[in-house]
């Protein structure tokens, strides 16, 4: 749907100017059809008798329809657009250095470009908030850190005196949970423990899912774990069986859990099914790092083959491939689809690498005497964050952060009323466990009855084989007394019964036979008398 008359009499006033004129004046909305929902593939909507059940699901649509356009009029209100770097002549991007950035670049990006010593307890594992205005430090060594990216104040820091292996913000920037050597530990905003999780036991990577508040972990035996962080309650306890897991990823259109094994092979897996529901192979040695992008549609893997390979997460094929100059240990994909590569002293920065074919890299960074650990895109802003072993570095890729952000998803500049609100609205729209699946589109669809479809197939297959068939009878209360009572007097042979129906046989006859001379004698008296001579006598 490209574009769609909308009475802007069911415009919102927020949304924008009033258009001038009648109320009945129509206006074209376009750019409507990416706002919409995507349609359940081989399935059949609203496809029931349920009266009822129908009006509800029209109306949920009609609703998501006009979701739909009233983003698509809401555009005017987002005029940012990202930039990027463009060569000219014989000049390469990736040749840029940050010193020259600095130089081109207003006060405000250039102070996003700075270095952090921390060479004592690195290397340095890091995340960001939801909204991209935390940032979270975890030290192998122990040393943990979060501070306020956008003023650059500490909020906590502290040691835990134990080996840290992954850090992850939950819903906000309340909490945080951290792997550490035996559990894993969760603390608030000030750095007091808050909960220790023991049935998460030598945890290597932690996910956060946010819409279902659900922490899941990997441990170093391969055993993936869910727990609600609302409840502290174990959801699911998976057992990969492929030995020691150390990459893990999350899906956000989804919300499904992707697992990087020894094996090349890349597991999916949701809380409600103790098997994976999709195995890939994706490289011949193990898996070093997993990316997916935020639309859900591709998958970035990078193994021990210092290969970096672009799979499609909807026809689980391979799209492209990139050979690297190293090892890559982590990878990130940006808003922009901008996937970001740690090979140890160099990050490299791939522009569009997921749906074309990139003949270089967009950008490169050197770090020298330094190994890089951990790379993430800070949201909306373009802004990548390294964590290394002797600290955090922060670089400035242009076109990396999406312009423009959705304030009732994540706002950048909440406050403390606004953070509040968010987070009850957040607790009473509550996903449950059961709702993670492959497609997240199925859930709230009418199915036909499997009855049904097993009979149109067998329908179709005595049609294609030039069978002829009579529709079954499906009959209720076939073992009831007097059903069974009656099925045995069919066989009893009753004298008087039998004079009965010959008796009707008979009585139909001769009122056939009756019509048809009645039908002849009509027929002979309303014939041309000229003609009469030629009709034969019955």
């Amino acid at each position: 749907m490209d574009s769609e008359q909308i009475d802007e009499r069911r415009v919102p006033k927020r949304l924008g100017k009033e258009i001038p004129g009648k109320n009945t004046k129509k206006i074209k909305t376009k750019n409507v059809g990416k706002y919409l929902r995507p349609q359940p593939e081989g399935r059949v909507i609203h496809n029931t008798n349920d009266k009822k059940l129908k009006g509800e699901l029209k109306r949920s649509n009609k609703k998501y329809m006009d979701a739909a356009t009233q983003a698509a009029k809401a555009e005017i209100l987002l005029p940012e657009e990202s930039g990027a770097l463009v060569a000219e002549g014989l000049e390469k991007t990736y040749r840029f250095t940050q010193e020259q950035l600095k130089e081109h670049v207003d006060r405000n990006t250039a102070n996003k470009i700075f270095d952090l010593n921390l060479d004592t307890f690195g290397p340095y594992t890091i995340d960001y908030s939801r909204n991209g205005r935390n940032l979270l430090l975890g030290g192998a060594k122990g040393h943990l850190a979060m501070f306020d990216a956008l003023r650059m104040n500490l909020s906590c820091e502290f040691h835990v005196k134990e080996s840290v292996r992954d850090v992850k913000f939950l819903h906000n920037n309340s909490l945080f949970a951290v792997a550490q050597k035996k559990y894993t530990y969760i603390y608030d905003n000030t750095g007091a423990e808050a909960h220790c999780i023991r049935t998460m036991q030598d945890p290597k990577r932690l996910e956060f899912l946010p819409y279902h508040f659900l922490l899941a972990c990997v441990s170093g035996g391969g055993v993936l774990t869910y727990n609600d962080v609302t409840t502290g309650q174990q959801v699911a306890n998976h057992k990969s069986k492929l030995g020691v897991c150390e990459v893990m990823a999350q899906n956000r259109y989804n919300a499904v859990i992707n697992l990087g094994h020894a094996n090349g092979l890349v597991t999916l897996w949701t809380p409600n099914l103790s098997e994976p529901v999709i195995k890939m192979k994706c490289h011949d040695g193990p898996i070093r790092g997993i990316a997916i992008d935020r639309s859900g549609k591709y998958i970035v893997t990078t193994a021990s083959d210092r290969k970096m390979k672009v799979f499609d997460l909807r026809t689980y094929k391979e799209l492209h491939q990139y050979y690297l100059q190293s090892i890559a240990t982590t990878v990130s994909i940006s808003d922009k689809d901008m996937i970001a590569v740690g090979l140890g002293a160099t990050v490299e920065v791939w522009k569009d690498a997921c749906t074309t074919q990139a003949a270089a890299p967009y950008m490169t960074h050197r770090m020298p005497s330094r190994q890089a650990q951990s790379v993430r895109f800070r949201p909306y802003e373009d802004v990548l964050t390294i964590g290394h072993s002797r600290g955090l570095s922060n670089i400035v890729v242009p076109g990396s952060g999406e312009a423009n952000f959705d304030s009732f998803e994540a706002n950048p500049f909440e406050n403390t009323k606004q953070r509040r609100e968010t987070e009850v609205r957040s607790l009473l729209e509550k996903l449950r466990p059961e709702m993670i699946t492959l497609n997240p589109m199925a859930i709230g669809r009418v199915d036909k009855d499997p009855n049904e479809e097993y009979q149109e197939k067998v329908q179709e297959m005595y049609k294609a084989n030039n069978i002829e068939t009579k529709p079954k009878k499906k009959m209720r209360g076939k073992n009831r007394p007097s059903r069974k009572l009656r099925k045995k007097q069919q066989n009893v042979i009753d004298i008087e019964k039998q004079k009965y129906k010959d008796g009707l046989e008979s009585k139909a006859k001769a009122q056939a036979k009756a019509k048809q001379d009645q039908e002849w004698k009509e027929k002979v008296e309303n014939a041309p008398t000229a003609l009469n001579r030629f009709y034969k006598k019955q």
